[in-house]
Formats: structure tokens, sequence, C-alpha cells
């Protein structure tokens, strides 16, 4: 079967939005690998345990807190900033309330600036790495434990950062199924009575 013009045209152009619809699939994982082994985009490092180096050296440490649009909560740091020494495990706090009159799950996403200290902020334990459901009314302290990585004094960009900023911004997410489970029992309940 031999193909016309047309038909070649067609089918090349066919191939070109399924090429470029593979790499638009692939770019955000990619992306997401990228930062994580670079520290590019502030992407930052997480840790089991703290540093076993801590330097005399200090950094300004400042905290920043948005949400999603339609996201429902009241989200901020308890702190704006704090000066800790370099390799020091630090412990802030962000306070999360949910003013709707459902339960209503989020996830944080993360960033820190300037960029190249992202490589050597690292999280011990942090609220991002799950994520959180708050039912009506609720209000929590959300703790972030941290530390700069000693190494950053010897990067040739980083050293010179005198302060830090760790910015998330919280996004809503569906329910996890045992709580959309729970709010339909509770709805079947309340109906019977």
């Amino acid at each position: 079967m031999k193909l016309n013009a047309f038909q070649k045209t067609a089918a090349k152009a066919a191939g070109v939005v399924v090429f470029m619809g593979a790499l638009a699939w692939a770019a955000v994982p990619m992306y997401d690998w990228f930062c994580r082994v670079t520290g590019y985009g502030g992407t930052t490092n997480a840790a089991t345990s703290g540093s076993d180096v801590v330097l005399d050296k200090t950094i300004k440490i400042r905290f920043d807190a948005s949400l999603e649009r339609d996201m429902p909560w009241e989200f901020k740091p308890v702190q704006k900033q704090m000066e800790v020494r370099i390799g020091e495990t630090g412990l802030a706090f962000y306070e999360a309330y949910n003013p709707s009159d459902e339960p209503v799950a989020g996830t944080a996403s993360y960033n820190v600036a300037p960029f190249s200290a992202g490589a050597y902020f690292t999280k011990i334990d942090c609220f991002c790495f799950t994520e959180q459901v708050l039912q009506p009314g609720e209000r929590v302290m959300m703790p972030v434990t941290f530390y700069v990585d000693p190494e950053i004094v010897g990067d040739v960009e980083a050293k010179y950062a005198k302060s830090i900023t760790l910015s998330y911004t919280f996004h809503q997410t569906p329910l996890p199924e045992d709580y959309a489970g729970l709010a339909l029992d509770e709805a079947a309940g309340s109906a019977t009575n």
C-alpha cells in the first residue's frame, strides 16, 4: 500500500504529536529527579538524623506560607525567621486552620531560595512528607525539623547566602478513602436518625 502526499504528512504530524505527548508526560518526573539530584530549583534534601558537624557560623532561616487558589485553609508560619548555626538542628512550626464545615485534605509543596542553597537545606522531619487532613474547625501546629549542611561553606555560589527562605504552598487533595467512607457512613447514620 502506497501512501499519497496527504497521508504521509498526516502520519508525520501524528508522529510529532505522539512524540511531544511522550516528552510532556516524561518531563515532570525527569525534572523532579533532576532537581532532587542537583538541588536546582530549591529542592531540599532529606535525612533521618541531624548533622554530625556544627559550625560557629550562623545563617538566618526565613519562613513563608501560601495557599493554592480555592484551598479553604488558613496557613502561616508561627515564626517569620530564626537564626541557626550551620549544621545545628532547627525546629520551626507552621499553623494550619480549617474554617470550613467539612474535612479537607492537603499536601504541601515547597522550595528554598536562593536556589543554590536548596541542596544544603536538609529536612529531618516535615509535615510536607505526608498528606494532612484537617477536620472542620481544626487548628494544628505542624513542625519541620531541619539543618543546613556544613558543606554549604565550600560551595562556590551557596557559601555567600546570608539567609535561606523556606516556602510552602498547600494544595487541596482528595480525601483519603477511609475519610470518604467515614463521611458516607456519617451521612447515612444521620439520615436514618
